[in-house]
């Protein structure tokens, strides 16, 4: 699939380990670590993610190995966040992938979300192999996440909403480097645009959710992160800035403004690593702002901050003050970060489920009022028989 050629079309660069499985995951040599190897403060925040640090000095013989799970630690990095390697180059941006394996009881998405110039649209896009919310792959074992494939799309705004999330078997999937096809619609990376395609139909009232999208980065994420110290849940953003053009056919609507894209990918179901997160991203004025944090399924705290410049290279920040927002309407408990004394309030909630929240936000980021998009996830809701049992009705399953 994508071995031959991994070194060439790799959508940035290097990813970051942020643990490993080994002796060193004493925290005593933790602090032994960071003293005598002198490592910057920003691996303070991986540290956080994955609860150990890299050990230095092992080379990364595999850069694809953080998408695939495997234990390959990268090289030691630099202070400017810049690619893990002892010299400064950086290997150029070159797309999405969607050609990455994805094994049983695995997943992998590909999001966009979108705002329109003025606020009042949004419009989110997610790509699954191996749904991640899907009733139908849970009930099959996840034995075959090729056949368990969706594009969702979420379309909010004055002039009309859209919601559709039909899952698709094997045989309507095409997917290599840089397309990825289910059924009538598709995804496609050209170099430098992802344009996406949308011919679907709603659910459960039927309805045509049709148009395209071009999403246009404006820089390109060099790094993956691992979620967990073992490396089963991992996180790609792509692209933390970018330009979106909307023109939808059905519901007829037309905008553009400020996008973002990125991607995550699993080896185990997402309920399986986590309890519940909370997520954001704020575009700021020169900078993108994104923040992690949740619990795992074994109870233990996650939390990451992270900002990217112009050309994509990230720097880890000490997370703002935490800030609760009120409950979504199923009661989801929702929270996020802010500067000191600032009270966020939502601006609007675009998807409001049993176990799943995305909204709008307006915001306070290192010194910057900001709008941000914002996302509660609550796998224990997701888990209950009750949940399970009306997924169905919004994310159908075709034969066709």
């Amino acid at each position: 699939m994508y071995e031959a050629d991994a070194g060439r079309r790799f959508a940035g660069g290097t990813f970051a380990r942020s643990g490993t499985i080994d002796d060193r995951d004493d925290p005593g040599r933790l602090r032994n670590a960071v003293s005598v190897d002198g490592w910057s403060p920003l691996w303070t925040g991986l540290a956080r993610v994955g609860g150990v640090l890299p050990p230095p000095g092992q080379p990364d013989a595999d850069r694809w190995a953080l998408l695939r799970g495997r234990e390959h630690p990268p090289r030691r990095g630099r202070p400017d966040g810049g690619a893990f390697r002892p010299t400064s180059r950086r290997l150029p941006g070159a797309g999405p992938r969607f050609d990455v394996r994805v094994d049983a009881r695995g997943y992998a998405w590909w999001y966009v979300d979108a705002t329109s110039e003025d606020g009042a649209h949004g419009l989110t896009i997610i790509a699954f192999v191996g749904s991640v919310f899907s009733p139908y792959y849970k009930l099959s074992g996840r034995r075959h996440p090729e056949n368990h494939c969706a594009i969702n799309v979420a379309l909010t705004g004055p002039r009309g909403n859209a919601w559709a999330m039909t899952e698709r078997p094997a045989h309507r999937i095409r997917r290599d480097a840089d397309h990825f096809a289910v059924g009538p619609s598709s995804l496609h990376w050209d170099g430098d645009t992802l344009v996406i395609e949308i011919a679907e139909i709603s659910a459960p009232l039927p309805y045509r959710v049709r148009g395209t999208v071009r999403v246009r980065p404006a820089m390109i994420g060099t790094t993956a992160f691992a979620l967990d110290p073992a490396g089963r849940h991992r996180w790609h953003p792509v692209a933390p800035r970018a330009q979106v053009e909307v023109a939808m056919t059905h519901p007829g609507v037309r905008w553009s403004g400020p996008g973002y894209f990125d991607s995550n990918f699993g080896d185990e179901p997402l309920e399986d690593g986590f309890a519940d997160w909370h997520w954001s991203r704020a575009h700021l004025k020169n900078d993108v702002a994104v923040l992690y944090e949740g619990v795992r399924r074994d109870g233990t705290p996650f939390d990451l901050a992270l900002r990217f410049d112009a050309q994509g290279r990230w720097h880890d920040v000490v997370q703002p003050a935490p800030a609760a927002l009120p409950r979504t309407g199923w009661l989801i408990p929702r929270s996020t970060r802010a500067d000191a004394g600032y009270r966020p309030r939502v601006i609007k909630t675009w998807i409001d489920a049993p176990f799943y929240a995305r909204s709008a936000i307006a915001t306070r980021l290192f010194g910057e009022e900001v709008r941000a998009v914002h996302e509660s996830l609550a796998l224990g809701r997701f888990r209950s028989p009750i949940v399970q049992s009306m997924l169905p009705y919004r994310m159908p399953r075709a034969v066709w």
